[in-house]
């Protein structure tokens, strides 16, 4: 998203958005870095900008935070992914391409979200861990579907099984060490892009 529509889209939201948006932001960046347990309401605050108390205005606490960052990144995923289905014209190829360019938006760009599900999804309240995964799965059967007609060769099950593993692929980018290090965030995503591609071209048996 370029910086002029970065800054309308910040312009069109009401300010206690911003400003919850903000605070996510943080505690996302210090959840990733510390633990949850690691960090108080206190340190999340001074990273905003206001006292600890305050926060409680945006929020119950940081097991709210932690809920809305992880069901709130698996529901966005769902939206654009499925605005990505509806919308990009052409063959089933260009939609597969348009959805690993989504997802590796945010696997270079919201890496904190990664580790934080890696590492606390557990600590959600059930019924939010449960949602997560409602929300996953459908994502995971979105991407089924596409593969399946980008790669008529695949069977479903082969097909499931190869989007699991582009996944991990993808979310591995907390991995890849500090952003400094990588080629460039445009090399870095035309990398990563390859590798999925590849990866779903290997798993069609050209056999059978």
């Amino acid at each position: 998203m370029s910086t002029d529509a970065n800054a309308a889209t910040n312009a069109a939201r009401p300010p206690g958005r911003n400003r919850r948006d903000q605070i996510l932001r943080e505690a996302a960046r210090l959840f990733a870095e510390r633990g949850f347990h690691g960090v108080g309401v206190d340190e999340i605050g001074a990273a905003v900008g206001i006292s600890g108390p305050g926060l409680y205005r945006h929020f119950a606490g940081k097991d709210a935070m932690l809920a809305e960052l992880l069901v709130g990144i698996s529901g966005r995923l769902l939206t654009g992914g499925k605005r990505r289905v509806k919308e990009i014209p052409g063959p089933p190829g260009a939609v597969l391409d348009s959805l690993i360019e989504g997802h590796i938006d945010f696997a270079l760009d919201d890496r904190p979200l990664i580790t934080l599900h890696d590492r606390e999804l557990d600590r959600l309240r059930d019924s939010d861990r449960k949602l997560v995964r409602q929300l996953q799965r459908q994502y995971v059967e979105l991407w089924v579907g596409v593969v399946r007609e980008a790669y008529p060769g695949l069977v479903e099950s082969e097909a499931r099984a190869s989007v699991h593993a582009v996944f991990g692929l993808l979310n591995s980018t907390p991995h890849l060490g500090r952003p400094g290090s990588l080629p460039g965030r445009a090399a870095t995503a035309a990398l990563l892009h390859r590798l999925a591609r590849g990866a779903f071209a290997a798993a069609v048996d050209s056999g059978r």
